[in-house]
This record gives C-alpha cells, sequence and structure tokens, in this order.
C-alpha cells in the first residue's frame, strides 16, 4: 500500500508541474520573444505581467468550442487527448533525481523505472504523432488534413535520426537504462564523446517538437495554422499543452543522455537537472526569434540526406571505439 501510495504521489506530482511548467512557458516564451523584438511583452496582469498564462487559461476555458458539420466528431473529440496522453506518459520513466528513502523505502525520482527506459520514451512519443494525423484527418479540412501529413512525414524522417543518434549513447552506456546511463556520465558527460550524435538529437528534437524552423505542419502562410485550423478553446490548448510538454521531455531526455542527467556539484541534483532543462527550453525560445522558416522539400531532404547519413556514420565510429577499447 505506501508503494502504491508513494507511486500515485509520484504521477499526481508530474502531471501537476508538467502542465503547470506549460502555462509558465508560454508566458516566458512571449516576454523573451518580447525581448529580442524590443517591446515589454505581457505586463499587465500581475509582477512583469507573470499572471497572463492564467488569464489565457480562462479565456480558452470558457470560448465557444466550434465543431466543423462535416467532421468525424469522435475522431475529432479523441485526438487532441491522443497528442496530450503521450505528451504526459511519455516523461513517466525520466529520473529527475536520484533515489531517495521514505519510510525506509528506497523511492526512485521518476514514476517507473523500467531497464528498457529509453525504447519507452520513443514508442510512447510515437503515438502522439496520431493525434495530430487524426485532427487534421478528422476536421474535414484540407489545409488541416496537409498539416497531419506534413507533420507525420517530417516526424517519421527526423525519428530514423534521432534513434540513430540515441544509439551511440547506448553503445557507449552499454545499456538501455536511463538511470544507468546518468551513472555512467558520473565523471564524463557523453557530450564530450558523443558530440556529433549530441547535435544531432539537438536538431531532431526540435523538429520532432514542429518547432521553428521546423513548424512546417502548422505554416500559417500556407496552412491557415495546418491540423489545428479548425479547433477552438480547450481543444485547441490541448494541442498546446503537448506541444510544450514534448519539448520539456526532449529536453529532460538531452539532458539525461549527453549532459550527465541530475549530477552536477555543490547545488542539490534536482536543481541541476532542472537548470540543465531550462537551458535547452531557451534554446527553442531563441530559435524562434532567430531562424526563418525552412522550405518543405528541403527540410525532408537535410533529414534524409544529411541528418540520417551523419547519425549512422556516429553510430559505426562508436561501436569501433567501444569495440577496440574493450
Amino acid at each position: 500500500m505506501l508503494l502504491l501510495a508513494i507511486l500515485i504521489v509520484k504521477s499526481l506530482i508530474t502531471a501537476v508541474l508538467l502542465l503547470s511548467a506549460f502555462g509558465i512557458m508560454t508566458w516566458l516564451e512571449r516576454k523573451v520573444l518580447a525581448r529580442f523584438q524590443f517591446r515589454p511583452g505581457p505586463n499587465r496582469l500581475g509582477p512583469g505581467g507573470v499572471m497572463q498564462f492564467m488569464a489565457d487559461g480562462l479565456k480558452l476555458a470558457f470560448k465557444e468550442e466550434i465543431i466543423p458539420r462535416a467532421a468525424d466528431r469522435r475522431i475529432y473529440l479523441l485526438a487532441p487527448f491522443v497528442s496530450l496522453t503521450a505528451a504526459l506518459v511519455a516523461f513517466a520513466v525520466i529520473p529527475w533525481g536520484p533515489p531517495i528513502h521514505i519510510f525506509g523505502q528506497r523511492v526512485a525520482m521518476q514514476i517507473a523505472a523500467p531497464n528498457i527506459g529509453i525504447l519507452f520514451v520513443f514508442a510512447v512519443t510515437s503515438l502522439g504523432v496520431y493525434g495530430l494525423i487524426l485532427g487534421g484527418w478528422a476536421s474535414a479540412n484540407k489545409y488541416s488534413l496537409l498539416g497531419g501529413l506534413r507533420s507525420t512525414a517530417q516526424i517519421i524522417s527526423y525519428e530514423l535520426a534521432m534513434g540513430l543518434a540515441v544509439t551511440g549513447v547506448l553503445i557507449a552506456a552499454g545499456s538501455a537504462d536511463l538511470n544507468t546511463i546518468v551513472q555512467r556520465q558520473y565523471h564524463l558527460w557523453f557530450i564530450v564523446p558523443q558530440i556529433l550524435g549530441f547535435i544531432i538529437y539537438v536538431i531532431t528534437m526540435v523538429a520532432e517538437t514542429n518547432r521553428t524552423p521546423f513548424d512546417l505542419p502548422e505554416a500559417e502562410n500556407e496552412l491557415v495554422a495546418g491540423y489545428h485550423t479548425e479547433y477552438t478553446g480547450l481543444k485547441w490548448a490541448m494541442y498546446m499543452m503537448a506541444e510544450y510538454i514534448n519539448m520539456i521531455t526532449v529536453s529532460a531526455l538531452a539532458t539525461t543522455l549527453f549532459l550527465g542527467g541530475w549530477h552536477g556539484p555543490l547545488l542539490p541534483p534536482e536543481l541541476w537537472f532542472l537548470i540543465k532543462v531550462a537551458f535547452f527550453m531557451y534554446f527553442f525560445i531563441w530559435l524562434r526569434a532567430t531562424l526563418p522558416r525552412l522550405r518543405y522539400d528541403r527540410l525532408m531532404a537535410f533529414g534524409w540526406k544529411v541528418l540520417l547519413p551523419m547519425a549512422l556514420l556516429n553510430t559505426l565510429a562508436t561501436a569501433v571505439w567501444v569495440a577496440v577499447r574493450a
């Protein structure tokens, strides 16, 4: 019963933190982008506009819900839940600190600790794309359908390179367990021997989350908003929640695989983990303020003709290096 209670508490804390981080990130992104563009940004609700995301949430909660007449109603309503659920579940196996002891029980600082944690993350995040393609198809809108198809092709293309970039870390660590991978980086972070894999992973994680300059599935100048064109109110908010929580998940995974996870001097481990994740989140905003959107054919060519061969080369080099050392 104690272990079940601890599991429920960890699940609730993780869900609340992720959903809260979504709101804070929307405010932070608007403020940071405003600074890049020499304007104040939100500054009316609360100190520095910090309560703006709460006002946005209330507005979306009371906004009129519109469902297209020709839409497939069940799939249309289900699609945002699929994306949001996949985004929340994927974070369950990522460790954000070393194990602690509660009432004599050893408790891992993650909801679940399978020995194939990285495979679980990839499996669950791959399901999130179904929410996009189903939402685009069920909307009975050609622009939405095109956005969903773009998202599917983009995620499949860049997941191959991402998987191969992570394979180098798995070979170097000798395990697919995320806790073991973190422990292997006690003396040397994997960003040093796996610098090429790290660069490939960072590029692919931006593409996987449909963020600038890879936000082609929702390119407003071509698709009006892409797969969520016909969504309003809380259903639209669910897609935005899924996008930001996916950003947090891929940032946490980058921290775990390449930056030593929660390892760091002086500060508490959980704080080190938070600092590293915050760095990647700022990086997402920085890219949005800096780079223009790619053309779609160039996006796909870059994934297949540049990133995939580089990821294969990195995996091969890592395997040879480990074999020689052994």
